[in-house]
């Protein structure tokens, strides 16, 4: 017998040397299958791994949802630094599965990482759980149930995007809807998730009796790495022209490393190669929980029958993937197959990547609509003037010069709100406008100083028997990042201080002074606390909607007591929500197409021994794809809509590309790979000896 042959086979039996007599061993009980679902070829077993898929994905993906509104509200941090952040947490999330996948290949198994490391230490776990528990789910199929094995990836995926839907739409409600010491409350928004996170443990562990548990195979990826390293080192060291060439590179690893491993390599190699250009995909991808929310957070949500938050609008993509999967499985694919069409695995992904781009190219002109919406800038040497009259009667004003003599001749009402901005022509940069205001009998002539390009109101109000006027410049620009501006006029003869959030109180001056701007948050504002320096007292602001600029007057009056008139500087964003449909439907039906597709042919393509480390490698394209949104957004400068026609333009590139490395990859089926039994053994001087384990008796 050869020494360095491994006892692998249960049915080789050794003649004991003993003089006593042995009785024979019992045979062994047949082993019972595993219980099936409903009498289908689906293990019970899957039914534990989708429902522990359902409650992880709605904890990552539900607290994804209020992130990016997180860091741009609560944290205070501008659009691009709100977007990197979220996407280097995006990328961290697919980069761990690399370390969950060596070692849940070649120490623990991908039963203990999932329910050990994965489900316990979340930050990280994340990192076990990605790689793990989709083919962890593809070992529960015996090989003659490889159809159902390939639906199993469809009924995989439905259970993710099963607990995005209900995470996306539900943690906004907690965030927005829910009051936190007089705030959105972001625990509860981020503690729900956590606890699903426990769900999803116990469910896990309920089944574990039931697993079909592949035992790990050694160090995997410490393996491949080596033995791409060795065949790259020893090529390089035997490349003389009088050495004969090898068929493959990876050919010069046989004399160290045996020839199972060495064609397993060759097999992983082939479909890194493919995953090259995927991670363009991804960075269009994922820009859905950053820059697509806050494109829908300038828009307005009010559907008329419903009002959603621009965080909810990310339910869109989890419900569309639970109609899209049967529509494409049942539907689409059936009638291509039937028109004879050759519709493989990586053509359904190249497709994917042109809805993708698609999507990207809608979301851009509807960026060039919303921000069509934005208020009317004026030009050099002109100015925007708007009269606000505060005085108890009308007044009529007349702005005196030759080029301005025909603006402003209406009479303005007392207390008339209007957002119409009147353009006066200026002759210089800065000039000196004289008004003359006409009160009753009164005839009252006042001077200001204005700036070209710039924005005022003039306001007036009694002074004593006569009227005065205050010039005060506007903001010119709407509030960035979904916020509110608002400034006050206090006509009361004290000091306010007005207490807006957990920042230092906003004081306004006695006798109508005027507040600086301070942007807050859009929602309802019913009881602002404010104090002077004898009294408290509560203001009604009502709704304050997103991109506008209010003005607040405080008045007192006698029979009704303090209170606000409000009127709208910049009016709010009245772009529906709605317009972000079509590129929901876009982007969903290319992640239909092209991530599920990849995940199946990532399982179906990859050696036995390395499935989780081909999937983890299928996840870290997604982390590649978010550092390239990262980059952009720090780096690139380019306005929104630019930003995306770019991203568009680079993935049709990129699709070119990998339809081109496509055409030439040759799918690998099981048996392509090796057999099992076909095995080889490394002597310890390096030297290899072919091998076959056979059932011998002796």
């Amino acid at each position: 017998m050869n020494p360095f042959q491994k006892n692998e086979s249960k049915e080789t039996l050794f003649s004991p040397v003993s003089t006593e007599e042995v009785l024979p061993r019992p045979p062994s009980p047949p082993k019972k299958p595993p219980p099936k679902i409903f009498g289908s070829s689906y293990p019970l077993s899957i039914a534990f791994i989708v429902v522990n898929e359902f409650c992880e994905r709605f904890s990552y993906y539900g607290m994804k949802a209020v992130l990016t509104l997180y860091f741009l509200y609560f944290l205070h941090w501008n659009e691009d630094t709100s977007t990197s952040v979220y996407h280097a947490f995006s990328s961290l999330c697919y980069f761990t599965p690399i370390l969950g996948a060596a070692i849940a290949d070649s120490w623990l198994g991908k039963f203990k990482i999932l329910s050990l490391i994965g489900l316990s230490l979340i930050a990280l776990g994340t990192g076990g759980i990605k790689p793990c528990v989709a083919a962890f789910g593809g070992d529960q199929f015996e090989e003659k149930h490889a159809e159902a094995r390939t639906r199993y990836f469809s009924v995989f995926y439905l259970s993710i995007n099963a607990g995005s839907l209900i995470s996306t739409f539900i943690t906004p409600m907690l965030r927005g809807d829910v009051k936190c010491f007089g705030e959105d409350c972001y625990a509860l928004a981020f503690g729900v998730p956590g606890l699903l996170m426990v769900v999803a443990l116990v469910v896990f562990a309920m089944g574990s009796k039931m697993y079909r548990k592949p035992p790990p195979e050694g160090n995997i990826v410490a393996q491949v790495i080596k033995c791409i390293w060795f065949a790259i080192s020893n090529r390089f060291r035997n490349r003389s022209g009088d050495i004969p060439k090898r068929q493959h590179w990876l050919d010069w690893a046989s004399e160290k490393y045996p020839k199972h491993l060495i064609v397993d390599v060759k097999a992983l190699t082939r479909v890194l190669f493919l995953y090259i250009p995927l991670p363009m995909f991804w960075a269009l991808l994922d820009q859905q929980g950053s820059r697509w929310t806050l494109q829908a957070n300038k828009m307005d949500g009010d559907l008329g029958f419903f009002v959603l938050q621009p965080d909810q609008m990310q339910v869109l993509n989890p419900f569309l993937v639970l109609v899209f999967i049967p529509l494409f499985d049942l539907v689409i694919y059936r009638l291509i197959s039937k028109c004879r069409l050759n519709f493989s695995s990586l053509r359904k992904m190249a497709v994917g990547m042109i809805l993708a781009s698609l999507a990207f190219a809608v979301a851009a002109l509807v960026e060039i609509k919303v921000n069509g919406m934005t208020h009317a800038q004026p030009d050099s040497q002109e100015i925007f003037l708007q009269a606000l009259n505060l005085a108890d009667g009308e007044i009529k004003v007349t702005v005196l010069g030759s080029r301005n003599n025909s603006l402003l001749v209406e009479s303005v009402h007392s207390f008339q709100n209007t957002t119409h901005y009147s353009k006066l022509h200026l002759d210089t940069k800065i000039q000196d406008l004289h008004f003359h205001l006409k009160y009753n009998n009164l005839s009252v002539h006042n001077k200001h100083s204005v700036e070209e390009k710039t924005r005022y109101h003039l306001v007036i109000h009694e002074d004593g028997e006569s009227v005065s006027s205050v010039l005060v410049k506007d903001m010119e620009i709407k509030p960035a990042n979904g916020m509110t501006a608002i400034r006050f006029i206090n006509t009361l003869h004290k000091d306010i201080n007005i207490f807006l959030d957990e920042d230092a109180p906003l004081s306004v001056g006695k006798d109508y002074g005027v507040s600086a701007y301070r942007t807050v948050m859009r929602r309802e504002y019913p009881a602002v606390h404010c104090e002077t320096e004898d009294t408290d007292f509560f203001l009604d602001l009502g709704l304050l909607d997103i991109g506008t600029t209010y003005l607040f007057v405080i008045t007192n009056i006698t029979n009704q007591g303090l209170q606000t008139w409000k009127t709208e500087e910049i009016p709010a964003n009245k772009l529906s929500i709605a317009w972000q449909l079509p590129q929901y439907i876009l982007v969903t039906a290319a992640e239909v197409m092209f991530s599920i597709t990849g995940l199946e042919f990532s399982y179906s393509q990859a050696p036995s021994s390395m499935k989780s480390v081909l999937q983890a490698a299928w996840l870290l394209t997604v982390a590649v794809g978010n550092i390239i949104v990262l980059v952009v957004a720090q780096f690139s400068g380019l306005v929104q809509w630019a930003e995306f026609v770019l991203f568009s333009c680079l993935l049709l590139v990129v699709c070119l590309i990998f339809s081109i490395m496509g055409y030439y990859y040759v799918p690998l089926m099981p048996e392509g790979i090796h057999k099992a039994t076909d095995k080889q053994l490394p002597l310890p001087q390096g030297n290899v000896i072919n091998l076959e384990t056979k059932n011998t008796r002796l």
